[in-house]
């Protein structure tokens, strides 16, 4: 991932993110401890606001992870910089491109996938095994063949999957994933003004 976090919609459909692959690690023990069964994430966008509920047992170590990413401001300002119809909204690559270094590594080992990839469901985009780090994904489908290639759920939009659903679309997969990663939004915003983005994501 250090050279391209490009991801290719594959004819079979699969989601995949290309670059190298870094050390696996397990979650925090201390975040673990003090995340919930359960929590809701409000994620006020320029859409509308969108709620999604999050389940610690359907992926352990990604919902840990993503409650710390919340809870530092990580998401504040993260264009939705990738819209497949039908298929996926794709976020999670930071404003400012210094936060994103921060967080790039260490990946995180995989959780087994106990759901679904249906319609609202919330997933970290990967390259291949233990690769999860801050992408992530909501599908827009019944995307169920990509259980297989192991994309865990970990959460679930309850509210506002219309305003999903309504994410600006027009720019497909233009936006170049390297030069959001170097550049943030300071190559976002002049070159794709029209991105939908996350103005504060909390945990409530």
């Amino acid at each position: 991932m250090r050279t391209s976090l490009s991801i290719t919609l594959f004819a079979a459909g699969a989601l995949a993110l290309a670059g190298s692959l870094w050390a696996a690690q397990p979650a925090k023990a201390q975040t673990a401890a003090a995340v919930p069964a359960t929590f809701t994430v409000n994620f006020d966008t320029t859409k509308g606001p969108v709620v999604v509920q999050v389940h610690r047992d359907w992926a352990p170590i990604g919902a840990d992870h993503f409650a710390e990413l919340v809870k530092s401001g990580y998401f504040d300002g993260c264009r939705f910089f990738r819209v497949v119809p039908g298929f996926v909204v794709q976020f999670g690559l930071a404003a400012d491109p210094a936060v994103t270094r921060k967080w790039k590594a260490p990946s995180l080992r995989d959780d087994p996938v106990k759901q679904h990839n249906v319609r609202g469901t919330l997933v970290y985009a990967t390259a291949g095994p233990n690769t999860r780090t801050t992408q992530l994904f909501i599908n827009l489908g019944d995307n169920s063949r990509l259980d297989a290639d192991g994309f865990a759920p970990f959460g679930v939009v309850t509210k506002g999957m219309g305003a999903v659903d309504a994410i600006f679309p027009g720019y497909g997969e233009a936006p170049q994933q390297p030069l959001i990663e170097s550049q943030g939004n300071g190559y976002l915003e002049p070159k794709f003004p029209k991105l939908d983005y996350v103005r504060k994501a909390t945990i409530q």
